[in-house]
C-alpha cells in the first residue's frame, strides 16, 4: 500500500527530489548525505544540482490517496507521509516550479496528511508564495494556498537541535498559518526549553507578533538522539526535561531513538566492552569525554551527586540502544 520506512513518526516517505546543503549543527552527520554518496550521488553541497525523481515516483501519493479507505480501514486514521527524506521541500537551490508541482501534489492527496519538515522555516512564506504563483489558475489553488491559510492536510515542522534554533526558528515556525505545527528535535545537542513546566506555556511569540498566539499552536514534539557514524551523544535528563515540559503544555510527545549511544544504569555495570562515555549537561562546554575502561569509574559517575550533570554513555547502536525511555514507549501523535 505504501512505501516502507523505518521512521518511527510517519507511515511513508515521499520524495519529490533529491539533494541539500548542510545549514546547520544537526546537518553535520547527515545521513541522507551519506545515502546519497554511498549510492553514487553528488547531489549535496553548494552548487550541487538536485536530482528531480521518477513520474512514477510522483504517482505514489495519487494511489495511496485511492486506497486511503482500505489505509483508514486497517489503521483507524489517515495515513502519514513524510516529504523529502532526502531533501528539503524548502531549499534554495530547488527550481520553484518543482515546488510548485508538490503543492499541486498535495492538493490532489487531500486524504493523506503531509508533513513537511524543514531547516530553512525563514524561507517558508516567500517560497509558499512563489510557488503558489506558478500553481494553475484555479479556484481550488487560490483557496487551498492562500496568503492566510495553508491546506487542512500539512503538517509543517522544523528541525531544532538546540536552544539558539528554537529561540530563532519556533516564532517564524508560529508566523505561518498551518493546521499543525510540530518540532523534529533529532539530533537533541543540548538541553533545550520550548514550553514552561509549570504552566505549559510556549516561551516563543510568533514574528510578527499574532494576538491569538497561545502554547497549543505547537501540536507535536518528536524527540530523537544521533545515529549512524561520529553520532553525538544524548544526556537523559534532556530528553526528560523536554517530556515534562510536553506534559505541561498537554502536547504528544514522540521519543524517537536514543540513537548511538544509551544511557547507561547501575545495574548494567560491570558491561562487556569499554566504548563508554560521559555526556554533559546544559551549559558544559563538552558534549562528550571520557573512555571508561573500568567498571568502578562509572559506578561513581553515576552515584556521586556532585556529577549529576554528567552521565555515562554505552554504545549500543541504533537497534541496540531502542526507544524506550526510563523503561516506557512514548508514541504519542497529535491527531489520528
Amino acid at each position: 500500500m505504501s512505501k516502507e520506512t523505518e521512521i518511527a513518526w510517519t507511515d511513508s516517505t515521499f520524495n519529490p527530489w533529491w539533494g541539500c546543503q548542510k545549514v546547520g549543527p544537526g546537518c553535520d552527520h547527515c545521513y541522507a548525505e551519506s545515502l546519497d554518496k554511498r549510492t553514487g550521488g553528488a547531489h549535496w553541497g553548494p552548487g550541487a544540482e538536485r536530482r528531480r525523481t521518477s513520474i512514477k515516483n510522483w504517482n505514489d501519493p495519487i494511489r495511496w490517496n485511492k486506497q486511503a479507505d482500505l489505509f483508514f480501514a486497517k489503521h483507524g486514521r489517515r495515513q502519514r507521509v513524510f516529504c523529502a527524506s532526502m531533501a528539503d521541500v524548502f531549499d534554495n537551490a530547488v527550481n520553484p516550479q518543482w515546488r510548485a508541482d508538490l503543492f499541486e501534489l498535495i492538493e490532489k492527496t487531500p486524504r493523506l496528511d503531509w508533513l513537511l519538515l524543514t531547516k530553512r522555516i525563514g524561507n517558508v512564506v516567500r517560497m509558499q508564495k512563489e510557488a503558489v504563483s506558478l500553481l494553475p489558475k484555479t479556484e481550488t489553488a487560490a483557496s487551498s494556498w492562500g496568503p492566510l491559510v495553508w491546506p487542512a492536510n500539512v503538517w509543517l515542522g522544523i528541525t531544532v537541535v538546540n536552544q539558539e534554533e528554537a529561540d530563532r526558528d519556533i516564532p517564524k515556525l508560529l508566523a505561518v498559518p498551518v493546521a499543525t505545527r510540530f518540532l523534529s528535535m533529532e539530533p537533541l545537542l543540548g538541553r533545550v526549553s520550548v514550553f514552561s513546566e509549570a504552566t505549559g506555556e510556549l516561551l516563543h511569540v510568533a514574528q510578527p507578533a499574532r494576538a491569538d498566539t497561545s502554547f497549543s499552536e505547537i501540536q507535536w514534539v518528536i524527540v530523537g538522539g544521533e545515529s549512524g557514524s561520529g553520532a553525538r551523544p544524548m544526556h537523559p535528563e534532556w530528553v526528560r526535561n523536554l517530556l515534562r515540559q510536553c506534559a505541561a503544555a498537554k502536547v504528544p510527545f514522540l521519543f524517537k531513538q536514543w540513537g548511538e549511544w544509551r544511557p547507561m544504569q547501575e545495574s548494567e555495570i560491570p558491561f562487556k566492552g569499554t566504548n563508554c562515555h560521559l555526556v554533559s549537561d546544559g551549559s558544559h562546554p563538552t558534549i562528550a569525554s571520557g573512555t571508561f575502561q573500568m567498571a568502578h569509574q562509572i559506578r561513581s559517575m553515576i552515584l556521586d551527586p556532585k556529577y549529576s550533570w554528567q552521565h555515562p554513555v554505552v554504545n549500543m547502536g541504533k537497534k541496540g540502544s531502542g526507544r524506550l525511555l526510563d523503561g516506557v514507549l512514548y508514541d504519542a501523535f497529535p491527531r489520528g
